[in-house]
């Protein structure tokens, strides 16, 4: 959620700190800050509002220093004020402090710290830690052992209570910094004469590929450029170093005026990068390798859940509809942050399956730690190679979509779906799907990024429908069968950019309560796709029309609508059935997308939203 950024190295730590905190500010916040080591003292700059601010401030009073640490922040304890936010300094002024997570149980702390004499000029459970971390330090005494300021780390980490991902510079140590994770991504970047601290890896591609990935319970000190790993209780870790496969300019806005768009038009690359190699020979069925999961152990699975928060948690309703009619598999859908707390029945032929974009959402990792517990076999579908929940889950499958920086998800919401169709067809193979069947739906989803093409292209035209619809405060999203999910996705998406009230419901659910909303000030977008139950929705769009409701109608070219029924229509190709979902969702995104910058939105940025969810 917030950003972390630290930097220790042989030149001016300012300019990589902001330029990496640029690159984060797609994870959401509404503050942000500075603090270097300059003359023997912390120098610390915080600014309300977006990174320019803060870089505006550092411009009018610049930093000279070879080591710093900077932050964004998202309020969880406190209001948006410049006290509450990152850095943190504490009261004698000797440690600062950025940090992601919540700290549990820091009124107790701040009692105890305030009665030792520490102060609080803020109400964040952050500061909290901060003077914890100085406390130790003042007690410390240097010795043989270690470093006095990371001693004082360790040690005060080991009375906190809840999550965090930090790092921290002690005014005393013009070389050293430390950093510690336990629930929140903190990641090194390894260069030539620099090390690097990040919440995201997208803050380190520029200055170098090389990243260790930090599991929970691990600490680590840097000192000049060199850096060891331990966990909390001092034990040695042999640092693993992975590079990053990440073009820089795959995360620019190049010539799009929003990220939000240029992601919508990368579609077509993202979905067929999510089939690549991934159908057999034969092309009759699909081929994953990184399953670790045997096609015998498979075909003993009697049920699939699938765990997910917000859009990935649409996704695989999406996934519930496909594996279910082509494998025939029984799946239930849970939210991520509500299996971890219910104490679910699961047989044990159940296989539990979570989906995160990052790989970092804390409710889906919970969830996935939850099952595995358990002792079930835990697959992942994720974005974010070298996340945790990546390297934690048996096993799993890669979206391979690319950086994805606008807040609101496009590419990798239908990578997901791309995967989840071909995992139908994988898991129907092993089942009861005929060689033919499946050859016609390998062709069907091959087809996919060509018609998705086609599809971005009517982007102007969608404009020109959004600009009908820019004043309307409420909106009803409604389609049937695998469309459903596609209708709250598109509620989602229009909410959350535009910032109007939408909701997804079944089509035929309509006369059981919404159809109270139905006015001329309330539009209805249908999604009619399925031959098989075009005549249902359409008695259902008569029903809007019998109310004077306004009607959009995203239809397949074969699914004609009595003329004069739709006000406006955005017609998709027609396709196989499986890939019906994927191209649906690209008109509603663009219609989404269109009404919001038409509403003067910051469709990038939407208030109080973040692109990764790292704390409960």
């Amino acid at each position: 959620m917030c950003g972390i950024v630290g930097h220790l190295g042989n030149q001016n730590a300012a300019g990589i700190l902001l330029e990496g905190l640029k690159r984060l500010e797609y994870r959401g916040y509404d503050s942000s800050g500075l603090a270097v080591l300059q003359d023997g003292s912390l120098a610390v700059t915080k600014r309300v509002g977006r990174v320019k601010e803060l870089i505006g401030a550092i411009k009018q009073a610049p930093v000279e220093s070879t080591i710093g640490i900077c932050h964004t922040r998202w309020a969880t304890h406190g209001e948006v004020t410049e006290e509450n936010a990152h850095p943190h300094l504490s009261s004698d002024g000797k440690i600062t402090l950025v940090h992601n997570g919540v700290i549990e149980n820091y009124n107790t702390l701040r009692s105890f710290l305030t009665s030792k004499g520490f102060s609080f000029s803020s109400e964040t459970d952050t500061e909290v830690l901060c003077n914890l971390i100085a406390y130790h330090y003042a007690k410390e005494a240097e010795t043989a052992e270690g470093s006095r300021f990371a001693t004082s780390v360790r040690k005060a980490l080991l009375h906190v209570e809840g999550t965090y991902g930090l790092a921290a510079l002690c005014a005393n140590c013009p070389d050293e910094m430390v950093g510690a994770r336990h629930g929140s991504p903190l990641i090194q970047g390894v260069g030539r004469e620099e090390i690097l601290l990040a919440s995201d890896v997208a803050a380190l591609v520029s200055r170098t590929p090389d990243v260790v990935y930090m599991n929970d319970g691990e600490l680590v000190h840097i000192v000049g450029n060199q850096f060891s790993l331990t966990t909390l209780d001092s034990e040695d870790i042999k640092p693993v170093i992975n590079t990053v496969d990440w073009d820089v300019s795959e995360g620019e806005l190049g010539d799009f005026e929003h990220y939000m768009l240029k992601e919508i038009f990368e579609q077509p690359t993202a979905l067929e990068n999510a089939m690549r190699g991934r159908f057999s020979q034969d092309g009759s069925t699909a081929k994953f390798g990184g399953l670790n999961i045997t096609p015998q152990d498979l075909r003993q699975i009697d049920r699939i859940l699938l765990c997910a928060c917000g859009t990935a948690w649409h996704a695989c309703l999406t996934m519930e509809f496909l594996i279910e009619k082509y494998a025939r598999i029984p799946v239930e859908v849970e939210y991520a942050s509500e299996f971890r707390y219910r104490n679910a029945p699961l047989d044990k032929n159940t296989l539990v399956m979570v989906v995160s974009q990052s790989g970092e959402t804390i409710d889906t990792l919970a969830a996935l730690r939850e099952s595995k517990r358990k002792g079930y076999t835990t697959l992942a579908i994720t974005n974010g190679v070298g996340s945790t929940i990546a390297r934690e889950s048996d096993g799993g499958i890669y979206q391979h979509a690319g950086p994805e920086v606008g807040v609101a998800s496009t590419k990798a919401f239908t990578s997901q779906l791309m995967i989840g169709s071909i995992l139908a067809l994988y898991l129907g193979r092993l089942r009861d799907m005929s060689f033919n069947d499946g050859v016609e739906m390998v062709e069907g989803l091959k087809q996919i990024p060509s018609l998705v093409e086609k599809i971005v292209q009517l982007s102007e035209d969608i404009h020109r429908i959004a600009k009908k619809y820019v004043h309307k405060q409420d909106f009803l999203f409604l389609g049937r069968q695998s469309m459903f999910p596609i209708a709250l996705e598109g509620a989602l998406k229009l909410k959350e950019i535009s910032y109007i009230h939408a909701e997804g419901y079944p089509a035929a659910e309509m006369k059981h309560g919404p159809i109270a909303l139905i006015s001329e000030d309330c539009p209805s977008l249908f999604i009619a796709t399925e031959p098989d139950t075009l005549s249902k929705v359409v008695s259902n769009m008569q029903e809007v029309k019998a109310r004077k409701g306004q009607l959009i109608v995203v239809r397949s070219e074969s699914c004609t609508m009595p003329e004069g029924l739709a006000d406006d229509e955005m017609v998709i190709p027609d396709c196989h059935p499986v890939a019906a979902p994927i191209l649906a969702s690209i008109p509603v995104q663009l219609l989404s997308y269109h009404i919001a910058v038409e509403r003067g939105c910051d469709v990038d940025k939407p208030r109080n939203l973040a692109k990764s969810e790292t704390v409960e």
